[in-house]
């Protein structure tokens, strides 16, 4: 009936296309509809009835309380462990990609209040940025942040890009004197610190008199100038210390950026006429220095409350122990014993005895449950060897081990996020020890190898059915796979028959399954450790125990069998492996240069694109970055496999960031990272990358080397505007200098229109090709200017055409505009990329997609010559994702209607107003 009443409704709208419809069935459609998402209530609203949920349960014990593994720690994953209750939610660390795994898991952090963080280091709160967006959108009013002091001060310094304006956050003050408790648990704080000796080592340059602290803030001005001008030091890899990169610091009193990045969103009105013109150089530093948003700079007092917590090394452990909750009432008993419904059975489980008509006393403690004191868990995270002498040493986490004063005192669980190494030193053992074989231990480190993510594996192996070559099988393996198909072999060789695949092959197309199932690590009693992957659960309450039942597992049989499933993908599949075939044969592909995009969507991670990342690889030595969003580093690991991704980590020698978005670098910090772990992995020394940025990137980063850890080390800035195409700045021996110790024949920039400080790329190889990136843009003519006749051009395709206005707000660029851009140009190839999140699987198509236009995927890689080949996925693709497909086509409709409806309202006012005078 709701069909019958809708198709009149769409006939007086001849402009709309139905495409899809006629495909659908009327059943099929209502579905669509019904699952369109609803206009999400206004924050305030939703944090007041948040407030309102709290007041009413705050006064109850939860029956249910769950530890569950988010992040296992693995290499490439965060660490992040989720506690919840049917009341409230805490989260003990907060890594890089955090938010990501919470999307995708449907994680409810509407109820997240508190965060505990051990240590102040990038594994632990990369995360912390992105999940604080998420939580305010959900409504959370507040947060409080558990953890060495000063922690919360990452807020202040990425609040130029990260933007929080709706939540508050709060630090605890956690010493070791202090609790906190609620009505779910009560928490301790231990901190461990370095031994005296180690803290000696680490900070013997510190500056001891005024005049050392001079001559240190003239050794920075010195390397600010050395940076600034793109010159490099030679520095030996072997050896580093702390204060070496103290004294390579850049001062953030001499760098630093008041710029508002979100000033053209908020102000976009009043500055619509302005936001059209090509941003330059005096434009750039000019934005609105007044907003609560535009300043990253930290007080000298944070400052030195951070500098003191890094120098001691602080490393916040927990003792947690549940609120004490009274034995539940047992029914049956009661009905055994003659207790009638009614106000006696309140009384019997508030813990009074009762007397019976007939005179009989039933007693409290026989219809009840006994009475839970609580279970106690312990988080502790042991840095390096130099801490567990204060580990050892501690008399309230002694307090629970063998030999505590009762049975209810002993931890029932210990959670460790201490380092692999430092798990396996003796020391560490004899503490381990020192608990009864009754506490369970749980690791979450890099010994784990889930990396947490099904979403990703799932439309890879779609995706890998239309092409082995640009969509790979991902090399991490660390997820155990469920065989459903035991026995599985597809010899590869045997697939292919005069170019068309074997359709019985398609139906079976992985090979042997089994060789990808990989377990976590078996428990025994000479092992007492807990290796988990992501979603395996400690009940601590009201049954105890772990339970692996809702740990990830991968479904290879599933993914692909949903997919051959779809009508008609079968067929259309084997025209396109034929077509392929035919294709490849006239081509000569030559190895490099090739491009793997890490990540491809817009603004935040969803569970198939994530933020902004792409790989170049110009040679098998030679590796560059554009733009580091975050996870980009776990995309890494997630492609190449831990075994294989060290060597690509050491071949990266550049990094190119667009503009001071978040979703454009705050990944770089986990790369940096994980990129120096690769060198001292493989005992190779290199030098620190290339890292062509907007200069203002270094308020950011010489704020974490001075006041979390240090990284300056590995990485030289080469500001962008030194290399602008129309005004080149940079002397032509450092130009040269770059260029050869990167592989490329020439680098150039320019200013694109997007915010302050936002710029496009174009490079040619050694071997003559041209590539020119966008990054984030409108239309910019500069940058047409800058890519004439690229081989290929990576443009950003945020919007579908119809949202052009929004487009607009945002200055990005639809799927057309950024075609005509490529046009313009003259690009051979069209690569779309960025898009929004709306679009998680495909775009919304239109007749502007030529030949030459092709659509990027996370985790795609496609060699130079094979970007022709693109767009003739587009037929399996459509077929792949035909529900996709369909739903945009209906928000398009529905769009359209109500924009049609608010146009007849505004004609009915314009025409009453008319007659009234």
């Amino acid at each position: 009936m709701p069909v019958i009443l809708l198709l009149p409704l769409f006939r007086y709208h001849p402009h709309i296309h139905f495409r899809f419809y006629s495909k659908s069935s009327k059943h099929h459609i209502l579905d669509l509809l019904k699952s369109m998402p609803k206009e999400p209530k206004h924050i305030a609203e939703a944090q007041q009835q948040r407030k309102k949920i709290k007041e009413r349960i705050s006064k109850y014990v939860p029956g249910k309380v769950t530890l569950q593994v988010l992040g296992s720690g693995a290499r490439g994953a965060p660490r992040a462990l989720y506690m919840f209750s049917d009341q409230s939610r805490y989260l003990f660390n907060c890594g890089e990609g955090t938010q990501r795994l919470a999307h995708e898991h449907k994680m409810k952090l509407a109820r997240l209040e508190h965060i505990f963080i051990t240590q102040p280091v990038w594994k632990n709160i990369g995360g912390l940025p992105g999940t604080a967006l998420t939580i305010q959108d959900v409504g959370v009013p507040e947060i409080t942040l558990h953890g060495p002091p000063g922690l919360d001060e990452i807020f202040g310094a990425t609040k130029r890009f990260v933007v929080i304006r709706d939540l508050k956050i709060h630090m605890a003050q956690c010493k070791e004197s202090d609790e906190f408790s609620d009505n779910v648990m009560s928490v301790k704080y231990v901190p461990l610190t370095m031994s005296a000796e180690d803290i000696y080592n680490v900070d013997d340059t510190i500056p001891e008199d005024g005049e050392k602290s001079k001559d240190s803030e003239v050794n920075a001005i010195a390397d600010q100038l050395d940076a600034t001008t793109s010159t490099r030091r030679c520095r030996s890899r072997k050896g580093r210390s702390r204060s070496s990169s103290r004294n390579a610091l850049q001062s953030e009193d001499i760098v630093q950026d008041d710029t508002d990045y979100y000033a053209h969103e908020r102000k976009r009105k009043r500055r619509h006429r302005t936001r059209s013109r090509t941003p330059d150089r005096s434009r750039s530093h000019s934005l609105d220095s007044g907003s609560t948003q535009s300043s990253g700079v930290i007080s000298s007092d944070s400052q030195q409350i951070l500098q003191e917590t890094k120098e001691k090394g602080v490393s916040m452990c927990y003792i947690c122990r549940l609120q004490p909750r009274p034995g539940a009432l047992n029914l049956d008993r009661c009905v055994k014993m003659g207790v009638p419904p009614g106000p006696l059975l309140g009384k019997l489980k508030s813990g009074e005895d009762v007397t019976l008509k007939d005179g009989t006393v039933v007693c409290s403690k026989d219809v009840c449950e006994p009475d839970d004191p609580g279970p106690i868990f312990i988080v502790v995270d042991c840095p390096a060897v130099d801490y567990i002498d204060s580990l050892l040493n501690n008399e309230s986490l002694k307090q629970h081990q063998r030999f505590a004063k009762s049975d209810d005192c002993v931890a029932s669980l210990v959670v460790h996020f201490t380092a692999k190494e430092v798990m396996e030193h003796p020391s560490y053992k004899k503490w381990v020890d020192e608990f009864p074989p009754s506490t369970q231990h749980l690791v979450l480190n890099e010994s784990n190898t889930c990396m947490g993510s099904l979403a990703v594996h799932r439309i890879q192996y779609k995706l890998n059915l239309l092409s082995e070559d640009m969509f790979p099988l991902l090399g991490d393996r660390g997820t155990p796979t469920v065989n459903e198909v035991p026995g599985l072999h597809v010899n590869k060789k045997q697939k292919f028959e005069n170019g068309i695949e074997n359709k019985d092959a398609i139906n079976n197309t992985q090979n042997d399954l089994e060789n990808l199932s990989v377990q976590s690590r078996p428990t025994s009693p000479s092992e007492p450790y807990i290796f988990p992957n992501t979603f395996c659960s400690i009940h601590l309450r009201p049954n105890k125990g772990v339970d692996r039942s809702l740990s990830l597992k991968l479904n290879p049989h599933e993914f692909i069998s949903e997919t051959m499933e779809v009508e008609n993908f079968s067929s259309v599949l084997q025209t396109l492996k034929q077509t392929l075939y035919q294709h490849r044969k006239n081509l000569n592909i030559r190895e490099y240069p090739k491009i793997l995009f890490l990540g491809t969507g817009s603004c935040i991670p969803n569970k198939t694109r994530n933020t902004s990342g792409i790989l170049l690889a110009t040679s098998d030595t030679q590796n560059m970055l554009l733009d580091c969003g975050e996870g980009t580093y776990g995309q890494l690991v997630r492609f190449f496999g831990p075994d294989n991704v060290d060597e690509i980590l050491i071949n990266i020698n550049a990094v190119y960031i667009s503009h001071l978005h978040a979703d454009h670098h705050i990944g770089l910090i986990g790369f940096l990272q994980g990129r120096r772990r690769a060198l001292d992995r493989l005992d190779v020394d290199r030098g620190p990358v290339y890292l062509f940025a907007p200069k203002q990137i270094m308020a950011w980063l010489s704020f974490y080397d001075r006041c979390f850890e240090n990284i300056r080390n590995e990485f030289v800035l080469v500001p962008n505007g030194e290399l602008l195409y129309n005004n080149h700045s940079m002397s032509e021996t450092t130009n040269s200098l770059i260029l050869h110790e990167i592989g490329l024949k020439d680098i150039k920039t320019c200013y694109v229109r997007h915010c302050p400080n936002a710029f496009g790329l174009s490079i040619i190889s050694l071997d003559g090709h041209k590539l020119t990136y966008s990054g984030d843009t409108m239309p910019a003519n500069s940058l047409v200017e800058l890519g004439q006749n690229s081989d290929v051009l990576i443009h950003e395709a945020t919007m579908e055409d119809e949202l052009a206005h929004e487009a607009i707000i945002k200055m990005h660029s639809t799927t057309t505009q950024a075609i005509e851009i490529g046009q313009k140009m003259k690009a051979k190839n069209i690569l779309l990329t960025h898009f929004s999140q709306r679009y998680a699987k495909l775009p919304r198509f239109n007749d502007n997609f030529a030949e030459n236009v092709g659509i990027a995927f996370d985790n795609m890689q496609v060699k130079l010559d094979e970007l022709q080949l693109l767009p003739l996925l587009y037929p399996a693709l459509k077929t792949m994702f035909a529900e996709h497909c369909e739903e945009l086509e209906h928000k398009a409709v529905k769009r359209q209607l109500k924009l049609e409806r608010e146009r007849s309202l505004s004609r009915d006012r314009h025409a009453k107003q008319k007659m009234s005078t």
